[in-house]
């Protein structure tokens, strides 16, 4: 019997998920200013939880699977992607990240997308974002739902996840159970806050991109929205702009899953995941317009609050503790993961992006 914790470190909210050999004994979402605020305080909602074997911890753009006592600052700079003084994205996760590590409790750091081996090198060329370490945790959700559901191994599940978060929006493509391919939400379509993917020429124009920068541009700010607005208003879209977003929303999400199918042409399913999936008029039209591809199904977990990122997490760190997603865990080959996010650098040098990050 394991009893172990998954942590999703969000932009609008970090939550915790705790499994006892299947049951859920922790189901908590903060907001993430205050765990940024006040680190010592979110390590001691961890500690009161009683005897664990393992805490999948907040992990960033991800690790090579790595014990807390064993993370170094240069990891944690690597893993956060945040230059010193960078106050944008989610580089305040870092210090929460710090205090856990030498919290004493039994915390591993988990991979992204691009350090899984089962994505072969040639997907990753000039690639950082194809993922970050909690749309592979949202992912093993979905190979454990699809798995279950359909009374199949995990090595037999695919599919597309689509995670349609409060800043970003992420694809996961899975054959055989495995992480074939993603792109991650700095590098795809259109999110709630962020533009996505920039034009290169956009980015030259800007002249500096900066961490904000990369949490701005997206529907809210095409739609010309302040901070008070909620995604559930784009279920009735009232201005041209507001049009625009939608749309350009939508449709951005259908090009790049179409364009995963060059990698799994014929899913099982797709998943939709994350806050606006929950918006029922963007679920029925992304619904509508990928139902040609692969039936649409949205992402059911087992928990009430904690997100699905923090859900994946705690059956990863189940797997991983030997409990009963074990299966889970080898099939993903999570333990196999190498390398760092910027390995695979060309348009650029490694050194130069570790001296963007403040790195010797």
């Amino acid at each position: 019997m394991t009893r172990v914790i998954g942590i999703d470190p969000g932009t609008v909210s970090i939550d915790l998920c705790g499994i006892e050999d299947g049951r859920v004994f922790l189901d908590r979402s903060l907001p993430t200013r205050a765990a940024l605020t006040d680190p010592d305080a979110f390590v001691a909602i961890l500690a009161q939880s009683g005897p664990l074997d393992l805490i999948a911890g907040p992990s960033g753009y991800g690790l090579p699977l790595t014990p807390g006592p064993g993370v170094s600052d240069h990891d944690l700079g690597v893993a956060f992607l945040a230059a010193p003084g960078e106050t944008g994205g989610i580089g305040g996760v870092r210090a929460v990240a710090r205090v856990l590590a030498r919290s004493g409790l039994p915390v591993v750091f988990t991979p992204g997308v691009i350090h899984l081996t089962t994505v072969p090198d040639h997907r990753k060329v000039n690639r950082v974002d194809m993922g970050t370490a909690d749309k592979v945790a949202v992912t093993a959700l979905a190979i454990d739902r699809q798995s279950r559901r359909e009374g199949i191994p995990p090595g037999e599940v695919s599919l597309v996840l689509v995670e349609l978060g409060g800043a970003f929006t992420a694809t996961v493509a899975v054959a055989g159970g495995r992480i074939v391919d993603g792109i991650g939400g700095s590098a795809g379509p259109l999110g709630f806050q962020s533009a996505g993917g920039w034009d290169g020429e956009v980015a030259y124009l800007a002249g500096t991109v900066t961490k904000t920068a990369l949490f701005g541009g997206g529907v809210r700010t095409v739609a010309g929205w302040d901070e008070a607005r909620d995604p559930e208003d784009l279920a009735h879209p009232g201005t041209a702009r507001e049009g625009i977003a939608r749309e350009a929303f939508v449709e951005g999400v259908v090009k790049v899953v179409t364009s995963l199918g060059a990698v799994v042409p014929s899913p099982r399913e797709i998943v939709l995941s994350g806050r606006l999936a929950r918006v029922s008029a963007v679920r029925r039209a992304l619904e509508d317009r990928l139902a040609a591809i692969a039936p649409v199904h949205l992402l059911e977990g087992f928990a009430s609050e904690a997100k699905e990122g923090a859900q994946g997490a705690a059956l990863l760190a189940d797997g991983l503790a030997g409990g009963s997603r074990r299966e889970l865990v080898e099939v993903m080959q999570i333990r196999e993961a190498r390398g760092s996010v910027l390995d695979h650098l060309y348009v650029i040098s490694r050194d130069t992006a570790r001296q963007r990050l403040g790195l010797s």
